[in-house]
């Protein structure tokens, strides 16, 4: 039925937003945005109709939710970092079937989910800022999905991105992107220093540690970044809990996915952050594929003081 034809991981720096604007970073984002457009241009090419965001500054302390309003339309100003984004319009079309789909379909999977429709609920910016350069011609109908996942294992989070497929592609009518909306390490610049380190990195170590995972995904090693996940979220400080590409991977086939990253926007730092855009190609996967989320962490219950790994 329908189709999942293009997977990646993108930023969403909230620096791309001021390098359109007069100041010292004017023009510092211009690669990442350039970025965003090829990935919005093969998507076009592709017949895409809806983008599906995994959103790492959404939130959630219980399930996973999916915004699929009819339509989005505002101004926002991000309650992180207001002095970056602030009154920022956005605009463009939602889509509630495809969003009520993805939401029965993972419950079905065991992945408890809930659909929101019809409420006053807005994207966050990992959704607003890639719209912005993405789908400025509202173009795509947009669902955004919770990604910040507090108390949620990785192997939920790609079992849910498994469940996404399976929606698109057994019981949609039509043409689907999936976007891992986060950074790859992602410790800020201390207090006080963030002009400092507006384009570098916050430590060698993690700056070592991208580059090497970025290699991995050019080389397709995914089994073995599949196990080293948890850990590379934890020590990388990943952001979102590296939820969103825990989707994403989920989505392609975990540890069966064997195709090679092409590089959209090469590695750059930005407030001590690693940044990147990414497609992953799209392959063949069996309906009945199994393992997906294995060797993240253990199923068992979330405890109190436990890793939420």
């Amino acid at each position: 039925m329908g189709q999942l034809a293009l997977a990646a991981k993108i930023t969403h720096v909230p620096s791309m937003y001021l390098s359109e604007l007069p100041g010292p970073r004017h023009g510092t984002r211009q690669d990442a945005i350039d970025g965003h457009a090829e990935i919005a241009r093969r998507c076009k090419a592709l017949g895409v109709d809806t983008l599906v965001v995994f959103d790492t500054h959404w939130l959630v302390n219980a399930n996973y939710h999916i915004n699929c309003a009819p339509h989005f339309k505002g101004l926002y100003t991000s309650n992180e970092l207001p002095h970056f984004i602030s009154n920022l319009p956005f605009e463009f079309p939602g889509n509630p079937e495809l969003g009520q789909l993805l939401a029965k379909v993972c419950n079905e999977h065991g992945v408890e989910t809930l659909a929101h429709h019809a409420t006053t609920l807005a994207p966050e910016y990992g959704t607003l800022v890639p719209m912005r350069y993405m789908n400025a011609d509202q173009h795509f109908k947009v669902v955004s999905v919770s990604a910040l996942c507090t108390v949620h294992t990785l192997a939920e989070s790609a079992r849910l991105g498994w469940a996404f497929r399976r929606a698109v592609e057994d019981r949609y009518d039509g043409t689907v992107a999936f976007f891992a909306s986060g950074s790859l390490s992602h410790r800020f610049a201390q207090n006080g220093l963030a002009p400092e380190y507006a384009n570098k990195m916050w430590s060698p170590f993690l700056e070592q540690l991208d580059h090497h995972v970025v290699g991995m995904w050019q080389r397709g090693e995914w089994k073995t970044f599949t196990q080293m996940l948890p850990e590379y979220a934890a020590k990388g400080h990943g952001e979102g809990f590296m939820h969103d590409t825990a989707m994403l991977l989920g989505a392609l086939g975990w540890d069966h996915y064997d195709a090679l990253a092409e590089i959209v926007t090469p590695f750059f730092p930005s407030s001590g952050t690693g940044q990147i855009n990414a497609v992953f190609p799209v392959t063949p996967m069996p309906a009945n594929l199994t393992g997906i989320g294995r060797s993240t962490s253990s199923s068992a219950p979330f405890a109190a003081g436990a890793s939420r790994l």
